[in-house]
C-alpha cells in the first residue's frame, strides 16, 4: 500500500465518487450498507466505503508493506511504527487508529490496513 495520508490510496484519491469506482473497476463482487452505516464496495482485494453523499470515508485493502513517503514498513513492524511516530495514536475495538499518518488495522489481522479519510477521525474517537 502506497499512502499519502488524508490525500490518496495507491492511485486513489480521496476525492473520487462511487462513480468513479465503478468505471475503473466495474461491479463489485459485494456492494450495501454495513454495520455503521457506510456504503461498501467490495472487490475481494479492496473494500471502499462511502457516505451516503458519496464522498469516501474509507479504503482497505492487503498491505504487507505500507509505504508513507520514503519510509516502507512491513506489517508486522506497523504497530510499533506507528506508536513510536504518533502520539496521537489510539486504540479502539480492537484497531490501532493512527491520526497522523491516517489509518486504521488489527495488529492481530494481517494484512488488512484501512485508510482514513480526514473527516471520519472523529467518528473514530467517539467509538
Amino acid at each position: 500500500m502506497k499512502l499519502q495520508p488524508f490525500v490518496q490510496v495507491d492511485d486513489t484519491p480521496f476525492s473520487v465518487s462511487p462513480e468513479d469506482i465503478l468505471r475503473t473497476h466495474g461491479k463489485p463482487w459485494r456492494s450495501g450498507r454495513n454495520g455503521v452505516g457506510l456504503h461498501e464496495m467490495d472487490y475481494g482485494h479492496v473494500v471502499y466505503r462511502f457516505q451516503d453523499c458519496g464522498r469516501l470515508e474509507e479504503v482497505t485493502l492487503q498491505a504487507q508493506v505500507v509505504a508513507i513517503g520514503n519510509v516502507a514498513v512491513p506489517f508486522d513492524a506497523l504497530a510499533g511504527f506507528i506508536r513510536g511516530q504518533d502520539p496521537r495514536a489510539f486504540e479502539r475495538a480492537g484497531f490501532l487508529v493512527s491520526p497522523g499518518f491516517g489509518m486504521a488495522f488489527d495488529p492481530r489481522e494481517p494484512f488488512w490496513v484501512t485508510a482514513l479519510a480526514r473527516h471520519c477521525l472523529g467518528e473514530w474517537e467517539a467509538l
